[in-house]
């Protein structure tokens, strides 16, 4: 069995909440609690290349039991563009609203609004790494709806939901989202392993 603790490779408040509710045996230790940055590159253009980079980069320097995601939004219309520019698809301020704004005026001369998100998570213990993949199907709406969540929630519904992310009870939500989906493979794995 893993010890109490283990590091998740992120500094988003959101993600690491998501994370603990799913791994609740676990202390999610984040780079800012041991002063490491959590700013790494991903250079790579699929999210499972940079989410092993930014594992593999972390346990370089930590040597701990971690884990890191990445999580892109694939929209049928726009050749599964963002995809692993998600957070930065309107710029290096990595700003929602922008993100959003920008995806929708881009969908606008398109009917097909199917879409999905996309979350590979990375595990690395010992040296060895693991990949566990989350996926949600659904559709882009024609305007952002709802004030909770995060990133592109406002602006999509799940298949077999008529309500957004953002409109939808947290409890939900954590429940089928693709993170959610990848995190409960890797905390399967973890009650399985012998370490």
């Amino acid at each position: 069995m893993i010890t109490n603790s283990i590091l998740f490779g992120t500094s988003n408040p959101n993600k690491i909440k998501e994370a603990q509710k799913i791994l609740p045996k676990y202390t999610i230790v984040t780079p800012t609690d041991i002063h490491i940055s959590s700013d790494i590159d991903e250079p790579y253009l699929t999210l499972e290349k940079n989410a092993l980079h930014k594992v593999q980069t972390i346990y370089s320097m930590t040597h701990m039991h971690c884990f890191a995601e990445d999580t892109g939004l694939e929209v049928s219309a726009l050749d599964g563009a963002p995809g692993v520019h998600t957070a930065r698809y309107a710029g290096v301020q990595r700003n929602d609203m922008d993100n959003m704004q920008l995806l929708l005026k881009n969908l606008e001369p398109h009917k097909d609004r199917s879409a999905r998100f996309r979350t590979i998570v990375a595990l690395c213990i010992s040296g060895e790494t693991y990949i566990f993949e989350g996926i949600l199907r659904g559709k882009i709406s024609l305007e952002p709806l709802g004030e909770a969540g995060f990133g592109y929630d406002p602006i999509f519904i799940p298949r077999g939901y008529t309500q957004t992310l953002a409109e939808l009870p947290s409890e939900v939500k954590n429940e089928i989202s693709h993170r959610a989906k990848a995190l409960s493979k890797l905390a399967l794995f973890l009650g399985q392993a012998d370490i």
